[in-house]
Formats: C-alpha cells, sequence, structure tokens
C-alpha cells in the first residue's frame, strides 16, 4: 500500500506540471518531422522521384519501414531518459525531497515509486515517440507507393521492442538521476554523452579491430539491438554483429539497475541538505 501511494504521489507531482506534455509536443514534433523527411528522402532513391538524389545507400528493400519507425528510439530515446533523470533531480533542485521522505521514510520504497511512474512516464512517450514515426514515416512511404509494413506481424513486434526500450530509458535516466544530485550536470552529461561521446565511440570501434564487439554494450547500441534495426547501422556505425534483441534489452535494464543501486547507496540514502 505504501508502495501505491507513493507511486500516486509521483505521478500527481509529474502530471500536475508543464514539463512533460510541452517535451512530448517537442518530441512528436522533432521526431515525427524527421521520420517523415527521412523517409522521403529514402524513398526518393528507391524510387528514383525526384532524380532520385539521396546520401542513404539504396536498395534496402523491404527493410525501409523498420529503419524509419526506428528513428523513434535511434533519435528519441534522449527525451525518456532526460525525463527519468528530472523525475530526480527535480526534487533536488526545488527543494522538494525533504517532504518527500516525510511522506514515505522509506527510500527505498521512494526510490521504488519513482521507477513505477517512470514506466507510465516511459510509455507515454514511447507512444508519442513511435506513434509519430509510423504516422509521418509511414504515411510518407505510403505517399511514395512503398508499404509501409503495418499489417505486418512483424512490424508491430518491432514497436512493441521499441516501446519497452524507451521505457527502459525512462529508467536508466532514473538511475543517473539518483546518481548524479545537481540537475544541470546530469542534463548536461546526458546530452554530451549521447550527443557525442557515444556516437563518435561507436563510429570509431568500426574502425579498430576488436572494438565493435564492446561497442555492441553501449546503450545505444544495445537499445538499438532492442528495437531489431536502426539507421545508424545503415550510415556505417554499429558492430556488423549486433547483439540478439532480448540481450539488448537485458543490457540496457542492467544499465537502469546498476545506476539505481550505485546511486541509492552513495547518493538517495544521504541526508539531503
Amino acid at each position: 500500500m505504501n508502495l501505491l501511494n507513493a507511486t500516486r504521489s509521483e505521478l500527481t507531482k509529474q502530471f500536475s506540471t508543464s514539463v512533460w506534455w510541452i517535451l512530448v509536443i517537442v518530441l512528436v514534433l522533432y521526431i515525427g518531422s524527421t521520420a517523415g523527411g527521412m523517409a522521403a528522402v529514402i524513398a526518393a532513391g528507391e524510387t528514383g522521384t525526384l532524380g532520385g538524389v539521396s546520401t542513404l545507400p539504396t536498395g534496402l528493400g523491404e527493410r525501409i519501414p523498420r529503419l524509419i519507425y526506428g528513428l523513434a528510439t535511434a533519435m528519441g530515446y534522449v527525451f525518456p531518459l532526460i525525463v527519468g533523470t528530472l523525475l530526480v533531480t527535480g526534487e533536488y533542485r526545488h527543494k522538494t525531497l525533504t517532504p518527500t521522505f516525510l511522506a514515505t521514510p522509506r527510500r527505498g520504497v521512494a526510490l521504488s515509486a519513482k521507477m513505477v511512474a517512470g514506466i507510465v512516464m516511459g510509455l507515454v512517450f514511447a507512444v508519442a515517440a513511435v506513434g509519430s514515426t509510423v504516422v509521418a514515416g509511414g504515411g510518407v512511404l505510403a505517399v511514395f507507393g512503398i508499404d509501409p509494413q503495418l499489417g505486418s506481424a512483424e512490424t508491430w513486434a518491432l514497436l512493441a521492442r521499441m516501446v519497452l526500450a524507451l521505457v527502459l530509458w525512462v529508467l536508466v535516466g532514473i538511475g543517473l538521476g539518483t546518481l548524479i544530485r545537481n540537475q544541470i550536470a546530469a542534463v548536461v552529461g546526458i546530452l554530451a554523452f549521447t550527443q557525442f561521446v557515444e556516437p563518435i565511440a561507436r563510429l570509431g570501434a568500426g574502425l579498430v579491430d576488436g572494438l565493435a564487439d564492446v561497442a555492441r554494450f553501449l546503450p545505444g547500441a544495445a537499445s538499438d539491438a532492442l528495437a531489431g534495426d536502426s539507421i545508424y547501422a545503415v550510415m556505417g556505425g554499429g558492430a556488423d554483429q549486433p547483439l540478439d534483441w532480448w540481450a539488448g534489452g537485458l543490457v540496457l535494464a542492467g544499465y537502469a539497475l546498476v545506476f539505481a543501486l550505485i546511486g541509492y547507496a552513495a547518493s538517495w540514502r544521504r541526508d539531503v541538505v
């Protein structure tokens, strides 16, 4: 019952502010426009429309819809990651963690409630991200005469794995927020790692023998493996043999668990200052 009440309190705090729906709108506009634009570029290259000008490889065939829908995780994962971080760091920044602990003295329960609330928030952002790629990207593909494959069970399995990946990213963010108390430092660190450090590391690993196998276990690579395909792989990043989808999910969940456990032991149990 304590966990249920604490979770209800966490959800009330999150949905009573404007931050979540502003981020959802930005996510939909960003991912939807990217999916639509990318679908047009790839479809033009495949069909020869408008001269077939494209910087991407042609001959992708039935892989095209998966690549377009996969943008929800390949590019949109930073949004649920930040949301998860804000779930925790916002408490430190706005000095609301003391009342939270007074209402829920057992800090393990308080952290668990944030995880459960994070799953709910993750589902909201996952549906928004995946839905925007399906509507915008799939719609553009249909206009160009390319089957969006929405009648395929394999496509729906892909979409379900993408939803799972985005939910796991929220939990990774919560773990990071527990570990890094400062909100600005946490957000800047996330943006630097996701937008620069890991992409460069994955590209560089492909040029060095033996490092590609290590790069498979980076969080972004694990997320791509869980989703099943990624435009990033087409552009030349990632390992030649990515992890199986279930292994990618376990690796991503492992990051969330390890960050949360370390954060709980090193920071969450400390006195609030």
